[in-house]
């Protein structure tokens, strides 16, 4: 199973790297099945193999155990002025793992505010508060309080190709509330207002997904059209590159920095480890 799931890893990098447009088209909205869910894969198959086991429907020791995965947590490093130096010379990106520092995260988000209004506020706070990119895309108007300065998690949207779907988050930690910063409930305020403006002038042609991030149409935002909207700001901002995702690092170097315990920082990004 582990092979056939590296094999499809490898066939989908392939793929994306083809000189065939129509075969780099076939790979989109595709993702690498990663280190992280091999090993919850495994985990599965391991409980499901034990309970047969107490059963009595098998015999002898469970094979999930023998199961090795492949697994490396690459270590976060920080854009500093001497690697960003490298990486403007001949395109040396030290870590798979990169995080801006301050002043790069506010020159992100000064750019997107003027020409993505629309993601704007949804990159502001996952560089703020740290949801994960699905939890931004999923979280719904009747969970966004701003007199109280909140947000509660308890929703996300996940690609299935060019599907997406709803679903809870991934953890009974996942489920949280997030207190907003001034200027993350000043961003989320401003995006409600116009987002109002919009539904006002198209009436009831305005879909009722009850989301509070949404296309200008109205329509819920696929999560991988995010990611690549975020690639192209940053290009286009002329920033050192870093994923989607390692804005979450961002909120937790600010957060960590600013003081805040540690167990403080993992409840905000609902995770048992601070990344």
């Amino acid at each position: 199973m582990l092979q056939a799931i590296q094999a499809s890893n490898a066939e989908l990098l392939a793929a994306r790297k083809s000189p065939d447009p129509h075969v780099r088209i076939g790979a989109t909205g595709r993702r690498i099945t990663g280190p992280g869910t091999l090993q919850r894969i495994r985990g599965t198959l391991r409980k499901a193999l034990n309970d047969a086991l107490a059963e009595e429907l098998i015999a002898g020791t469970n094979p999930a155990t023998l199961v090795k995965t492949p697994y490396h947590r690459a270590l976060p490093m920080i854009w500093e002025d001497e690697r960003v130096a490298e990486w403007r010379t001949n395109g040396t990106v030290p870590s798979p793992v990169m995080v801006w520092t301050g002043e790069q995260l506010n020159s992100f988000l000064t750019y997107t505010a003027a020409h993505d209004p629309d993601l704007h506020p949804l990159f502001h706070l996952i560089a703020y508060r740290g949801p994960r990119r699905g939890e931004a895309c999923g979280l719904r108007d009747r969970d966004v309080h701003l007199g109280k300065r909140e947000v509660v998690i308890n929703n996300q949207i996940t690609a299935f190709g060019h599907t997406i779907r709803e679903k809870p988050p991934k953890s009974r930690a996942s489920n949280r509330t997030l207190v907003l910063d001034t200027d993350t409930a000043a961003a989320l305020a401003a995006y409600k207002a116009r987002r109002a403006a919009r539904q006002l002038a198209a009436g009831p042609a305005w879909p009722a997904t009850g989301l509070f991030f949404v296309r200008p149409d109205g329509q819920p935002w696929h999560p991988n059209a995010v990611s690549a909207r975020f690639r192209r700001l940053v290009r286009d901002a002329d920033l050192p590159p870093v994923r989607l995702h390692d804005l979450r690092h961002v909120a937790a170097t600010m957060a960590l920095d600013a003081g805040i315990d540690i167990k403080v920082v993992q409840e905000q990004l609902g995770t048992p480890h601070p990344r």
